[in-house]
């Protein structure tokens, strides 16, 4: 089983819209079973799940005390990829979480504030040896800034060659316990996904270890896959 963090100390990056839309990429793509987890106090991520109706991605409740032990009992139980939510700040419950995650993802819009954010997120998975790459995400189309954004996260890091850009899509999706690719699958807002967990699969299966850079140069789900006795 490989285990991916999506992580950002700055509120608003679209963290939970991002593990939602790759959990059920990555089913789509034939790589599940695919798990999530929410350790966001928030739990926007488990209230997105609790209004699908579609039986995938899976759903596992656990607490931080008991995650190691419960993803050693989902990689047991046959789940391949596990994605876990954090909170949108650096706290123990990240820390955690990267001890156990393959990668970690970065989502970070193209604003300074955004970009000055990174800083702390980037600290704390090279101090635990965990392997990182930023995903530029909610992007203006044709913006300069996109691009300097892009520039300025690649002098630091891997950056992902797929942008996400910022469409209504994405918002309206989310509202019913969908993703975009389930809207419309021909929409660009689907081919920026698709592409996304493509490059990320290559990631976590050790095809791509890294990117030429030629940019530069919780609230409780409704059902759950595990039983209650282990706390999931």
């Amino acid at each position: 089983m490989k285990v991916i963090a999506v992580a950002s100390q700055k509120g608003g990056s679209g963290k939970t819209t991002l593990a939602g839309h790759l959990a059920v990429q990555a089913e789509m793509a034939g790589a599940g079973p695919v798990a999530l987890v929410d350790t966001d106090p928030q739990g926007s991520l488990s209230e997105w799940w609790n209004e699908r109706e579609a039986e995938t991605p899976l759903f596992a409740r656990t607490t931080i005390e008991n995650l190691k032990s419960d993803v050693d009992r989902m990689s047991h139980m046959g789940i391949k990829l596990l994605i876990i939510d954090t909170p949108p700040a650096i706290t123990e419950t990240i820390a955690t979480v990267l001890t156990v995650a393959d990668l970690l993802i970065i989502p970070t819009r193209p604003s300074p504030h955004d970009l000055r954010a990174v800083g702390a997120t980037v600290e704390l998975a090279e101090g635990l040896d965990t392997p990182l790459i930023f995903v530029v995400n909610g992007a203006t189309p044709r913006a300069r800034i996109t691009s300097e954004a892009a520039i300025a996260l690649s002098q630091h890091g891997t950056l992902a060659p797929s942008i996400v850009h910022q469409r209504v899509d994405f918002a309206s999706s989310m509202i019913d316990g969908r993703t975009v690719m389930e809207l419309n699958a021909a929409s660009k807002s689907s081919e920026e996904i698709t592409k996304l967990w493509h490059y990320v699969q290559g990631r976590i299966d050790g095809k791509q270890a890294t990117m030429s850079n030629q940019i530069s140069k919780a609230t409780t789900p409704k059902r759950s896959f595990l039983n209650d006795s282990a706390h999931v």
